[in-house]
């Protein structure tokens, strides 16, 4: 009997190919560079193309790049050196990225936070990081400045998102913060001269978990995201000439998560054109750009492609690139058939730098020559080992075996804050993940570990449950999740919270939904509830909040009794 294929045999390798352009198989040695270098090799190069385009203003390279020098210069004159840990807490706007690679001149570490982030959270993060220096805008300054006190923050820099638009509203004066564009007025673009070592400096310090328990601060040196940079670069390879100082990018998911993070980086490596989203979950605006200005490339959470698929927005020569949550088959089918372009998805976490993995064979569109596609979130990517081990044996599976995800890497995290090493298992990282690879080395993600719920003893992935949801006529939304069976102690029961396409409103039921599922899932898989909503709770990255709505039901429970 012939041993299955196994993820530590990179079957992987063989499929490494753009349509007919064959990729290289490994991108060692890295450079050794400090983030920053990206900016000004592309402001060297394309020093007339537009940077970022935001709210119908254009930022060149060469005018970016002394936005960022003037900033560094500040920055420093405001006691910020090297090994320092800067906060944003901004939206979608020029200063995150003026600010980040001004952060990286200084040898600080930035410390991007939601912004939306409430005070509790922002209290952990900054005091966690021990942040003397924050970097807001004038929305979220009366949180930061109200933690003040509770910290080791010392400076407070406050802008308006309007401030780089073509509006450029009168600074609004915050008692006790200095202005950022006053800071970047009053002083000259000379960075201060630093020594930074790439291998071991933090470049960034980013708090992930906050939607699975207590967030943990991941340590990411210069090496691990330039490593993330140039692999996500490698996807695009054969493409360069046509791409690099030409080529458009849209960034539709908050730049303060390390997936629209990493777009902007990869973006700016490339010399392209960034079309910024000012407002995440306005679907409107992000439609808006993507028919005016066709860009090559779109970074999206699966919940912005549901909302895309209601509005039927036409054929476009756009590639979508998903990320951070698993893909519906049916939402995938919705936006082929609506633009003509299949979904390219994509994995990785925070702690990976992030990304992880790329599914070529819907990302080989691009090139005229289409292979078969294979959904799932493809193939790991350059120098990435990944494997499958059992969720209670701990050993590596073969090839169709679901198991739990792990991962090693050159751009995997320096270990969670503030502890080198902590986290990782000799190298790997468990992502907490379930998923299966084929023999030709494509995975799927099934679910998460903590999302898997037990009924009577059977194991069931809530995100299959999601996917025949997402089939039923009618719905737009859908999460299912287990919750305790008060009958049953250790069982659970699968709950569904659904919100239907407006057309759908009154005519569709909850015995409707139940009997779509019990016709397409195993009789302990099927929904025992329905919960109509008119919305479902996202994180601040604009994922579908499981553990919130688990976390709902269960408190309404034992406030019914129901459950001790």
């Amino acid at each position: 009997m012939t041993e299955k294929i196994k993820g530590s045999d990179k079957p992987w390798l063989k499929h490494y190919k753009l349509g007919p352009y064959p990729l290289k198989k490994s991108l060692e040695p890295y450079p050794r560079v400090p983030m920053h270098k990206f900016l000004d090799d592309s402001a060297d190069a394309y020093p007339g193309q537009v940077a970022i385009e935001f709210l119908g203003n254009r930022i060149k390279y060469s005018e970016l790049r002394t936005l960022v020098d003037k900033l560094a210069n500040a920055l420093a004159g405001l006691g910020v050196k090297k090994g320092d840990k800067v906060v944003t807490v901004l939206p979608n706007c020029p200063q995150f990225i003026i600010s980040d690679y001004a952060v990286s001149k200084t040898g600080a570490a930035l410390v991007p936070c939601s912004h939306l982030h409430k005070v509790s959270d922002l209290e952990y993060e900054i005091g966690e990081s021990g942040a003397e220096t924050v970097i807001c805008s004038t929305k979220a300054a009366s949180r930061v400045l109200s933690v003040k006190d509770k910290t080791k923050l010392k400076n407070v820099i406050v802008t308006s998102p309007m401030d780089y638009s073509t509006k450029e509203p009168e600074a609004k004066k915050v008692s006790g913060a200095y202005q950022f564009k006053d800071l970047i007025a009053e002083h000259e673009p000379k960075p201060p001269q630093v020594d930074i070592d790439p291998e071991e400096d933090l470049a960034y310090l980013s708090f992930t978990g906050g939607a699975t328990g207590v967030p943990k601060g991941v340590m990411l040196t210069h090496y691990n995201r330039a490593c993330n940079v140039y692999q996500f670069m490698w996807i695009l390879e054969p493409l360069w000439p046509g791409v690099k100082g030409k080529a458009a990018s849209e960034i539709v998911i908050p730049i303060s998560h390390s997936w629209g993070h990493i777009g902007v980086q990869a973006s700016i490596a490339l010399g392209m054109r960034i079309l910024l989203v000012s407002d995440p979950r306005d679907i409107r605006q992000a439609i808006a750009l993507m028919k005016e200005h066709r860009p090559l490339l779109v970074n999206v959470v699966p919940t912005h492609l549901m909302r895309i698929a209601e509005t039927e927005v036409g054929r476009l020569p756009v590639m979508f690139m998903s990320g951070a949550a698993p893909l519906p088959r049916e939402t995938f089918d919705a936006i082929k058939r609506d633009t003509m372009m299949p979904v390219t998805e994509g994995y990785g976490l925070t702690e990976c730098g992030p990304i992880t993995h790329a599914n070529l064979s819907c990302f080989s569109k691009i090139t005229g020559f289409v292979a078969k596609e294979k959904l799932g979130i493809g193939l790991p990517i350059p120098d990435t080992e990944v494997k499958i081990v059992g969720l209670e044996s701990g050993e590596e599976l073969g090839a169709g075996e679901s198991g739990e995800i792990l991962i090693r890497a050159p751009q995997m995290m320096k270990g969670y804050w503030p502890t080198p090493g902590s986290g990782l298992d000799n190298g790997w990282l468990h992502t907490g993940d379930v998923g299966r690879m084929d023999e030709d080395g494509y995975f799927v993600l099934e679910d998460r570990v903590k999302d898997m719920a037990n009924i009577s003893g059977f194991k069931v992935y809530t995100t299959e449950v999601d996917e025949v949801l997402f089939k039923c006529p009618g719905v737009a939304m859908a999460a299912s999740v287990g919750i305790p069976d008060p009958e049953r102690p250790g069982s659970e029961r699968i709950k569904a919270f659904i919100r239907i396409k407006e057309e759908y409103k009154g005519k569709l039921t909850a015995d409707d939904i139940i009997a779509y599922c019990k016709d397409r899932l195993d009789a302990y898989a099927v929904p025992k509830y329905i919960e109509f909503r008119d919305e479902l709770p996202l994180t601040v990255t604009d994922k579908i909040f499981k553990r919130a709505l688990r976390e709902e039901e269960i408190k309404k429970m034992k406030e019914q009794g129901v459950l001790k």
